[in-house]
């Protein structure tokens, strides 16, 4: 009786040990290129894509196209390396980006949507309001901004993730060059 309580209590702890570093293998990922603070990988949405990356997308991406369809850079951090929060204010700053179209969207720890008023969850290349040298500063709060309000929640965690339509040739050939928006974290409560 003490072998079989034995070798099932170390069945059932090698079972959760390996759920979950699967787990972690799956949630934990940044991606293998690094642009700053945003990360990416060249195998979402492509035949390539191992069994992580396919359950990654399937928890966070719901479908990922080809990397010459749509680029996928997600920013968890801002530009000095700390966690994005709803407690802060970001200043998203840059210019086009290296697409034929693009958009950035925020998400919440769950990777939905953030609910707000405003019914706002990204800009693009087209509902971005530009500088007059047409650059552009998106702002990232929970408390209301002047222009190129993105709403976030007070206390949450949240993940940028910039979307590169039909990106230049560029940029899925050396993704790590890409020129993404800097993070700058300006005020938190």
């Amino acid at each position: 009786m003490k072998t079989l309580i034995y070798w099932g209590s170390a069945l059932a702890a090698a079972l959760v040990l390996a759920l979950a570093t699967a787990w972690w293998l799956v949630t934990d990922y940044d991606g293998n290129y690094r642009a700053g603070p945003w990360t990416t990988s060249i195998v979402f949405g492509s035949v390539d894509a191992d069994m992580y990356t396919r359950a990654r997308v399937a928890l966070f991406g719901l479908l990922a196209l080809d990397k010459r369809e749509t680029m996928y850079y997600r920013a968890g951090i801002d530009s000095n390396g700390d966690a994005l929060t709803g407690n802060c204010t970001y200043r998203l700053e840059g210019a086009d980006l290296a697409a034929h179209w693009w958009s950035i969207t925020a998400y919440d720890a769950d990777s939905f949507l953030i609910a707000n008023e405003r019914d706002v969850f990204s800009f693009s290349q087209t509902t971005t309001a530009r500088e007059p040298d047409g650059s552009f500063v998106i702002r990232i709060s929970a408390d209301p901004q002047e222009k190129n309000w993105l709403p976030v929640k007070v206390g949450e965690s949240f993940d940028l993730l910039a979307r590169f339509y039909n990106p230049e040739a560029s940029v899925y050939a050396d993704p790590a060059a890409a020129v993404l928006p800097s993070i700058v974290k300006e005020t938190c409560r």
